[in-house]
């Protein structure tokens, strides 16, 4: 095949050459030699290059000041690649909603063909912790720290060019403490916080379709947008200090989710691909019970249990930290 590309490229050279001479031996002229190239020096010292006759009007404008250069959208019908034997496009044809856009370049190349399978993962993970934060003169001796992680596998396929659906499945991750905080607002308003941790465990299973636009011909460098729907459920485990005795709050939850993550992907091999994606905006729904108890068996008879249910639904739009997604995807 590339024998064969070669060869076409040779004899598509040759025919531009014959039909930029023609018409300069028409005047008399000399055509170049067989081995000239497009460029070709005047024996006075001047410099002249071949254009084809379709183009000479223009070209002529240019040098004289008559005419500016523009940029036009390659043509899908001749800029082409060889993708699973099949010849296709790199530009994909996109309605034109508005005609700015074509005139500073940015066209949707192809990036990922139709029929691509993509296995691979994500993972995100944050830390913080402090010691001794005084916050202005309301909050001293702060010792608090926090950590979360969580690791989500994924399979998709693409059901058109740039365009893939898939699954995937979650498993979160979150863990806080406060050692000690001591809040002070008035002499009728302080307290004291102290041995306070939080425990958090999540398993989430999702449906996904991703929308990519390719920056290049190479097809290196993709941008994408991504819809989530995803379905979950987990547990929590609050335990503080009630009355200097330690008492805890269990929570058991589900929720559905419908989460907007814009991203970015990068193949830093053939077949390899690195991407990162930020959750930004969603709505979620949350249904949660809650049982709070006495750890110690002998405060129990004081303080009895006590449980609660909670329904809960809204929408966020907000840049969180923990959203940020770092993952590798196998391309086949």
């Amino acid at each position: 095949m590339n024998t064969l590309l070669h060869h076409l490229r040779k004899a598509l050279t040759a025919l531009l050459l014959l039909s930029a001479a023609l018409p300069a031996m028409a005047e008399g002229e000399t055509a170049p030699a067989a081995n000239d190239t497009l460029t070709t020096v005047l024996p006075t010292g001047g410099r002249y290059v071949w254009v084809p006759d379709s183009m000479l009007r223009d070209v002529r404008g240019v040098i004289r000041g008559e005419a500016d250069v523009h940029f036009h959208a390659p043509d899908p019908a001749h800029d082409l690649v060889i993708v699973r034997g099949d010849t296709v496009s790199q530009v994909l044809r996109d309605r034109n909603l508005a005609r700015s856009r074509f005139d500073r370049g940015l066209f949707n190349y192809l990036f990922i063909p139709k029929g691509a399978w993509q296995v691979g993962i994500t993972a995100s993970y944050g830390s913080f912790s402090a010691s001794d934060l005084q916050l202005l003169d309301i909050i001293g001796d702060l010792d608090f720290g926090l950590s979360a992680f969580s690791v989500n596998p994924y399979v998709s396929y693409a059901v058109r060019n740039n365009i893939t659906v898939g699954l995937r499945f979650g498993y979160s991750n979150t863990r806080g403490s406060i050692d000690n905080m001591q809040v002070d607002f008035d002499e009728d308003l302080n307290f004291n916080l102290k041995d306070v941790q939080y425990r958090n465990e999540a398993y989430s299973s999702a449906f996904f379709v991703r929308q990519y636009i390719g920056l290049s011909r190479g097809g290196r460098f993709g941008v994408f947008n991504e819809m989530e729907l995803s379905f979950g459920s987990g547990n929590s485990d609050f335990r503080r200090m009630f009355d200097d005795r330690p008492k805890s709050t269990h929570t058991t939850y589900m929720n559905a989710k419908l989460n907007f993550s814009p991203g970015l992907t990068v193949f830093i091999m053939d077949q390899v691909s690195f991407n990162i994606s930020l959750g930004v905006f969603g709505f979620y729904l949350r249904n949660e019970k809650q049982r709070s108890y006495m750890l110690n068996p002998e405060d129990a008879e004081l303080y009895p249990d006590e449980t609660a249910n909670r329904f809960t639904s809204g929408a966020s739009f907000r840049f969180n930290i923990f959203n940020i997604n770092f993952g590798l995807g196998v391309h086949f």
